[in-house]
């Protein structure tokens, strides 16, 4: 049974940064695509970034340049290093687990962690 954990939100004023990781379990398949989406308040879950298992990674516009995966393919664990926060990075964050080489959609992604809420304060 695939099982991920999110870790690491938090709150952070205008400017800061957070590290959150994803650890996967319960699935030994060697070539999968992990990646993080996020919900702000009231709007529709987004795809931010994905990592590949052939090393590949995908940013959206929105985070290029600020956000950085990582994905630890033995480990299965994806990280997501962020900097320069923003107010509109305020959302739940959620780790997600597609076995195969997938875009970054939601509904690409069959398997999601429980989210962790991250808060940017101007």
């Amino acid at each position: 049974q695939v099982h991920l954990v999110e870790s690491g939100g938090g709150s952070v004023p205008a400017g800061g940064s957070l590290t959150l990781s994803c650890a996967g379990s319960g699935f030994t398949d060697e070539l999968y695509t992990m990646g993080w989406f996020r919900q702000p308040p009231g709007k529709e879950r987004e795809g931010i970034a994905l990592g590949f298992t052939d090393g590949r990674t995908t940013y959206a516009d929105s985070v290029k340049g600020r956000f950085t995966v990582s994905l630890d393919s033995i480990k299965r664990t994806l990280t997501l290093e962020m900097s320069s926060l923003q107010p509109e990075d305020t959302a739940i964050y959620y780790c997600a687990l597609s076995k195969w080489y997938v875009d970054i959609k939601p509904d690409d992604f069959p398997y999601w962690g429980q989210g962790t809420q991250v808060t940017v304060s101007s």
